[in-house]
């Protein structure tokens, strides 16, 4: 299942994925204190993320589990962003990434083990 996610929405699922399953209520306090979201866009979100089947609701009590992972989210946009913006080319994404010239030795150490990694 391929779901789109607006950035907003995806801020409601870091909370899930952060915490596992949790109360509408928890995840209006976390946006509130984190980026000063009301009540009712908070709650229209999580009805938005529900719709989509990216949300289960659990009653009693309004609790929200995440129905997609982090990974298969990452996966979606990761995607979406390769098409967009390099013409469908990963290669042409690597290489965008390895030509910032503020990579750390530590990120360039773990790019290193994943090609290493693929290789083998």
């Amino acid at each position: 299942m391929e779901v789109k996610l607006q950035d907003a929405e995806l801020k409601v699922m870091d909370v899930l994925w952060r915490r596992g399953t949790v109360s509408a209520k928890q995840i209006y306090q976390t946006l509130k204190e984190k980026y000063g979201y009301s009540r009712s866009a908070t709650y229209t979100l999580i009805g938005r993320c529900i719709n989509k089947q990216a949300i289960e609701r659990i009653e009693p009590g309004f609790l929200c589990r995440a129905l997609m992972t982090r990974e298969e989210t990452q996966q979606l946009e990761t995607r979406e962003l390769i098409d967009k913006l390099y013409d469908g080319s990963a290669d042409r994404l690597v290489a965008s990434i390895l030509g910032k010239p503020d990579l750390s030795a530590d990120e360039i150490q773990r790019l290193r083990k994943i090609v290493e990694e693929w290789e083998d």
